[in-house]
């Protein structure tokens, strides 16, 4: 078990990089093992938070974040008290400096959201809302493959999860509505961009200001 669990984002942000202080490579079990595998929530906003930062850039990589999260939320769905994951997966690691890189980029939106968000609500957070979170994120995860194909364009549905995880950390009803409401646009706008990337030929303007947008945040 995980010497605690985390009650906000900088808590999960400060133990990432305690991992990566300590060690050459942090693997997906380090984490496991370090949070506790009742902490649902990090495993789903940590991720996604990942994805909008450089790492989140190489090929592949949004995916398999996907599909960590995915098996995540398929097992908060179906009201398991713990976290597992097949022992291919907790091999999985990342270079401690290249991880260090990306929590410092993360660190300021860790404190930006830590003091935008409080116990409000907190009936919102679990029971059936649980349920419908879970739901949420495992049809945000279905959008990301074929969205990483289109440059940056995943990173859409990873802040709506990052936001769903955020409202199970802190418990916060209001930032879940939020949250929820960032799902559904989150879908439906990277359903229309899919779809009508490749006939808008002529509409690449608007497109390159997103795309420059997601590029400044990635190098930061």
């Amino acid at each position: 078990m995980g010497r605690h669990e985390p009650q906000s984002v900088e808590d999960v942000i400060g133990e990432l990089d305690e991992l990566a202080a300590q060690n050459e490579k942090v693997c997906i079990g380090d984490v496991l093992d370090d949070f506790g595998r009742r902490s649902f929530g990090p495993f789903i906003m940590l991720p996604a938070l990942i994805e909008i930062t450089p790492v989140g850039g190489i090929p592949g990589v949004p995916t398999f974040l996907a599909l960590i999260i995915a098996l995540v939320a398929v097992q908060m769905l179906f009201g398991k008290d713990h976290i597992w994951m097949p022992q291919f997966l907790q091999k999985r690691a990342v270079g401690a400096k290249k991880l260090h890189k990306s929590v410092k980029k993360l660190r300021g939106i860790a404190h930006w959201l830590d003091g935008h968000s409080k116990d409000r609500l907190g009936n919102l957070t679990e029971g059936i809302w649980l349920k419908v979170a879970a739901f949420a994120v495992i049809i945000l995860c279905v959008t990301v493959p074929p969205l990483e194909f289109l440059p940056f364009a995943s990173s859409g549905p990873m802040l709506a999860i990052a936001a769903i995880g955020l409202a199970l950390i802190v418990r916060d009803g209001l930032v879940m509505l939020f949250a929820l409401l960032l799902a559904v646009a989150a879908i439906a706008g990277g359903t229309y961009y899919y779809y009508t990337s490749d006939d808008e030929e002529g509409g690449s303007g608007g497109l390159a200001t997103v795309i420059a947008a997601e590029v400044s945040l990635r190098s930061g």
